[in-house]
């Protein structure tokens, strides 16, 4: 199968963002150091659907270094990086993707990778799962397994799981510790306000700043916020969340009263329609609105666009949108901002997720498990903690013998 990426041409540049997380991802450099002689994937298919930037490019490296033979596409329209698309073929991996792919040219390249009748996948929203399920089911009896890398997939693998559906064995990589403590919180928290920053160029300090949802991603946005200064208004449905934003120090209300004093808006939720037509009719001339949820439907696009007399760029990566005389800012078509409109999460951060996607497939590998949804184990889990403190210098206590023995003793 011919590859396909926008400009062959662009490889120089790709390599280089490659070159410069090579050494500051650790794990992944742990992984190949360990597995590579044994070429545990050896004459195995992997198919990734991710997020196609410099991070995920290196994993995939490290995959085809492990034995595999790699295919991979971006997990969404506006995320995949040109350049390092086109660097990808220079290390012999499969790329079919490109920035700005149509929704059927999306959906050609999920079955691109697939028509090579993979072994393993690794998803990112539950596309190539879906895809499988329903289009694609004569793959099933071939695949060994996946895992799935963030919350909205996870989501959508437990509907499938809880329904006797999930044909094959995926490993919920987005709850493992490693990751959700991590790549959710600190990650989304600084990537968000790295893009936001550096395409609208207006300071945070002092504005409402009005985070859609609680959960470790909106955590990590809202601790941001408060850092640059911002005052932070948490929306959210869950009790327990509310109670525990507040107790964090933020202010908690309603979208419906939110969206009259906000600022900058930006959703973490994993659902839609979280800022709609009401919403926008009651907010400030020049409020910003900004998506961190994986899909684009958390802000109804469809209502902006109705209530509109007018829609332009008015700078890369940002459209303005007169309604009544007043100019509200979305950001990056409303998919995911830190992606659509920056580089993604830090290196250091996305290593321990993607040091677990690599092990995930190992320990699916070895081990002969049915149809479902399974936790990653602990010792994996710990196993990329304990590698990444190592490559940080930093040794933490252990447990004497007879510290063991207390803690494992009821008659205490």
């Amino acid at each position: 199968m011919e590859n396909k990426v926008k400009d062959k041409t662009l490889a120089k540049e790709g390599l280089k963002k490659i070159d410069w997380i090579k050494d500051k991802m650790a794990v992944l450099n742990k992984i190949k150091d360990e597995y590579c002689q044994e070429q545990p994937l050896f004459n195995k298919v992997v198919s990734i659907c991710l997020h196609l930037e410099a991070k995920t490019a290196y994993m995939a490296i490290i995959l085809k270094e492990l034995g595999a033979e790699v295919y991979i596409t971006g997990s969404n329209p506006l995320s995949t990086q040109n350049d390092v698309a086109a660097a990808l073929l220079e290390y012999g991996v499969n790329v079919y993707s490109w920035r700005g792919e149509t929704e059927k040219e999306y959906n050609e390249s999920l079955d691109k990778i697939l028509d090579a009748k993979p072994d393993f996948i690794i998803d990112d929203g539950g596309d190539l799962v879906t895809k499988i399920h329903n289009d694609r089911p004569e793959l099933i009896n071939k695949i060994i397994g996946g895992a799935e890398e963030t919350t909205t997939g996870v989501v959508r693998l437990k509907a499938l799981d809880d329904s006797n559906m999930l044909k094959f064995p995926m490993m919920s990589v987005n709850d493992a510790n490693s990751k959700y403590l991590f790549d959710n919180r600190y990650g989304t928290g600084q990537s968000v306000w790295d893009a936001i920053m550096r395409n609208t160029n207006l300071v945070v300090a002092g504005k409402n700043v009005v985070v859609a949802g609680y959960g470790w991603c909106g955590k990590g946005v809202a601790k941001r916020a408060n850092g640059l200064g911002a005052k932070v208004i948490i929306t959210e449905v869950d009790p327990f969340k509310a109670i525990e934003a507040k107790m964090d120090g933020f202010r908690i209300m309603t979208m419906d009263d939110a969206s009259q004093i906000g600022d900058i808006f930006i959703t973490v939720t994993g659902c839609k329609d979280v800022i709609n037509k009401k919403h926008f009719k009651k907010m400030k001339d020049g409020a910003i609105l900004a998506n961190a949820g994986h899909f684009n439907v958390e802000i109804n696009i469809d209502d902006l666009d109705s209530l509109a007399t007018e829609i332009k760029e008015v700078r890369k990566n940002i459209k303005s949108y007169d309604i009544n005389n007043k100019n509200l800012y979305l950001m990056a078509q409303g998919r995911l901002v830190n992606l659509a409109a920056g580089d993604g999460h830090p290196a250091e951060i996305m290593d321990m997720s993607f040091g677990l996607q690599v092990l995930s497939l190992l320990y699916l590998s070895e081990n002969d498990l049915l149809p479902g949804l399974y936790k990653v184990p602990d010792l994996i889990d710990e196993k990329v903690a304990r590698y990444w403190l190592e490559a940080n210098n930093i040794v933490i206590d252990q447990l004497s013998s007879e510290q063991i023995d207390y803690l494992m003793n009821w008659e205490l």
